[in-house]
């Protein structure tokens, strides 16, 4: 009764709040370590928007050699960046992934405090995700371009 083993879960959804995919690490593992793994973000590509702690000149010119744009909020002591206006709202959405992180937590169940055995633990998480997978309204992120023939003046 005495030990205790820490984890993290770490998914990547879309814009729909689907799960895309999951990695479980030990608590004490850097939270950027996953996402230089090469299977965790192999068949994902485009914009992947984060909080400001993944920030990395490293870690983002990794993620771009493999398809992906790590978009962030800047902090304090860097430069300011150009960025687009739709990267400036869908970065304000980033709270859908802790709505999706709720609902995994109090509707399906995977936040367990009593688990004694490794197994255990790994079948109640992923019976959790495939719980979600089924759930009829997930958080999604509502929103569209609206095509016009208007000139853009810079």
């Amino acid at each position: 009764m005495g030990w205790f083993h820490g984890f993290k879960l770490h998914i990547v959804i879309n814009d729909k709040g689907e799960i895309l995919n999951f990695t479980i690490t030990q608590a004490n593992v850097d939270d950027r370590t996953p996402l230089k793994k090469k299977s965790f973000l192999d068949k994902i590509y485009g914009k992947l928007y984060a909080d400001k702690g993944y920030v990395g000149k490293d870690l983002m010119q990794l993620l771009f050699a493999d398809g992906l744009h790590l978009i962030t909020h800047i902090k304090n002591n860097m430069k300011n960046y150009l960025m687009t206006m739709s990267d400036k709202i869908l970065l304000r959405k980033r709270s859908v992934i802790e709505t999706v992180n709720d609902e995994l937590k109090n509707i399906c169940q995977i936040e367990h405090s009593r688990h004694r055995s490794f197994t255990n633990f790994l079948s109640n998480i992923v019976a959790g995700l495939i719980a979600y997978s089924f759930l009829p309204k997930k958080p999604s992120i509502k929103y569209q371009t609206v095509k016009s023939n208007q000139l853009t003046l810079y």
